[in-house]
Formats: C-alpha cells, sequence, structure tokens
C-alpha cells in the first residue's frame, strides 16, 4: 500500500501506511492519523487513496499543505514528491494499490449416506431422507433444504440452497392418484349381457 515517510525531526522516520480510501492527517487524536506539531491544523488536510493512486486535500489548514514547495489545495502525489504540512516534511515513498479480494471455500457437506433400502439421509439433515436433486449442481437435499419461491398465479419454484438452479424431486415418479371412476371400475364389476343373433 501507499507509504509516506516522516523525515522532520523528532519523528526518527516514522512510516505512515495509507489505508484505501479516505486518511485524515491532522494535530488532533480524532484524525486517521495524528501528527503533533504546533504547525499543524487540528485537522490539516486529506489524502485519498484509489485505484487511480493518491490525491491531498487541503482542509483548510493554518499554515498550508505543499508538494515540492508549492502550495495546493487539491492535487494529486506521486512517488518521490515531498509533501509539507505546516513546517513537517513528508516524503512520498510509494503511492502503489493493493486492491485483493480474498477468495474462501464454501463449506461443502459430507456425501449423503445410503440407506440398506437404496435410499439417501440428507448431508445437513441427518434425520430427514434425499427426496430432491439439483438439476445443475446434482446436490442431493431434503424437503428442510429446498427454498422455495412462491409466485402469484404459478406454481412454487423450488430452488437449490446451492446455486439457485431448479431442484427437482428423486426416488421415483409418484403415483397419479386414480379417479372415482377408475376406482369403481376395478371394484364394481358389472356383467355384459351379450344378445345372441339369430
Amino acid at each position: 500500500m501507499a507509504k509516506l515517510l516522516i523525515r522532520s525531526e523528532g519523528f526518527h522516520n516514522q512510516v505512515i501506511d495509507l489505508k484505501l480510501g479516505l486518511n485524515r492527517l491532522g494535530r488532533s487524536p480524532a484524525n486517521d492519523f495524528q501528527i503533533e506539531h504546533a504547525t499543524l491544523s487540528g485537522r490539516h488536510c486529506e489524502i485519498i487513496l484509489d485505484a487511480e493512486g493518491l490525491m491531498v486535500r487541503d482542509c483548510a489548514s493554518t499554515n498550508g499543505t505543499f508538494i515540492n514547495g508549492e502550495p495546493v489545495q487539491e492535487a494529486r502525489l506521486e512517488s518521490g514528491q515531498s509533501l509539507q504540512l505546516g513546517d513537517v516534511e513528508l516524503f512520498v515513498e510509494s503511492t502503489e494499490v493493493t486492491i485483493a479480494i480474498p477468495q474462501f471455500e464454501v463449506a461443502r457437506p459430507a456425501p449423503p449416506v445410503v440407506l440398506l433400502d437404496g435410499g439417501l439421509v440428507c448431508p445437513r439433515h441427518r434425520r430427514s431422507r434425499v427426496s430432491y436433486q439439483c438439476t445443475h449442481c446434482r446436490e442431493v437435499m431434503c424437503e428442510d433444504c429446498v427454498h422455495r419461491l412462491r409466485r402469484r398465479g404459478g406454481k412454487v419454484l423450488k430452488l437449490c440452497p446451492l446455486c439457485s438452479h431448479s431442484c427437482e424431486p428423486i426416488g421415483g415418479v409418484k403415483k397419479k392418484k386414480k379417479s372415482f371412476l377408475g376406482f369403481l371400475q376395478q371394484t364394481v364389476k358389472l356383467p355384459f349381457v351379450h344378445i345372441a343373433k339369430d
């Protein structure tokens, strides 16, 4: 990250490691970086660190902000320049910006346990049987794991908790319920009368 080195006497080459975004410098302890010196204002200046580098902005200080001896209200800072706040001299050691997106592993549940009858135990809920499988990531899950999205006038969508793709029921196709007429056809048998033709 960007660094400033305080060269003035009494600071023992103190290094200021700037953070991404807004950095406030001044005599007050309310600043991000307190520099105790009589010539600095309570809130002397702001240094913004972004993807484009460093920018300094004077906060209406009493003794001014200078880059290489020139007074500035707002200006870009480059490596190797001298930044002066009142009588305190700082050296711009680095203007590097390191923006890193941390990588993290999503904990995957253990594989499901296969029961004697061929059914599966849900990897997240040990007392439930697997009843759905994701069509995308092929993850198996129980009724409690499935996310349900209710739509007005439509059927309920069943979604995977890991990738949000649709889930389908597993364990065979459910038998369709028989109609009342079908029930009657199986239970009541009426003899058909055949009329013999002469």
